[in-house]
């Protein structure tokens, strides 16, 4: 095998690894962790802020992906061939029901209100995300971590906090996680930059009037 060869697989393989380590689903959960880090809510007691992280896990990022993956499964498909614009609104739809009924469980118990806002902007962009894809194919994992951008933004104004280095910190992981779907050619630069911008205004205006 010649030296451009294994060049190119290890950069397939690199991708293809960064895609699934940044999943889109991981927002809430990095939200939730970036709140307890910086704000006053960071003085609960331990035993409760891992009640939340816990729950926000499970109905984010473990239900939903055990049921794509159970879905993609079923229909034969491969990750790349579930990538088809065409094939991702059922993914959508079990993504948003999952966001749904997470937001439902917090707010049946009790749980404050600036964490849910959380998951709100989360379902937010998947919603958005799931209506542009009716006609466009979006990138979400770029509207994801643009979507982590937007909430450091957000932070930093409620909190008093300089959120710039972590901000500087995103931004480079999204351009290799941007680039990475684009050498999976999952998604062109346009998809790319168009799931970030969106990310960062469903999270601010998630986070401040929902």
């Amino acid at each position: 095998m010649s030296k451009g060869r294994k060049r190119e697989k290890t950069m397939i393989l690199t991708a293809r690894v960064l895609s699934m380590l940044f999943t889109p689903f991981y927002l809430p959960l990095v939200g939730m962790m970036a709140l307890f880090a910086f704000s006053y809510l960071g003085l609960m007691p331990w035993g409760y802020k891992l009640q939340v992280l816990t729950m926000v896990y499970l109905f984010t990022i473990l239900l939903p992906t055990i049921l794509i993956h159970l879905y993609r499964r079923h229909r034969g498909w491969t990750l790349i061939e579930l990538g088809h614009k065409e094939r991702r609104a059922v993914p959508y739809v079990i993504s948003i029901l999952c966001y749904f009924f997470c937001i439902y469980l917090m707010d049946q118990l009790h749980i404050p209100h600036f964490m849910g806002t959380i998951l709100s902007a989360a379902l937010c962009i998947q919603v958005v995300c799931a209506l542009i894809n009716v006609w466009w194919k979006i990138s979400t994992h770029t509207a994801a971590i643009g979507g982590v951008a937007g909430s450091l933004f957000v932070f930093g104004e409620y909190f008093n906090f300089n959120p710039v280095w972590w901000l500087c910190l995103v931004l480079i992981l999204a351009g290799i996680l941007g680039t990475s779907r684009m050498i999976l050619r999952q998604h062109t630069l346009l998809q790319v930059v168009a799931g970030f911008l969106v990310g960062i205004v469903c999270s601010v205006f998630g986070l401040l009037y929902l």
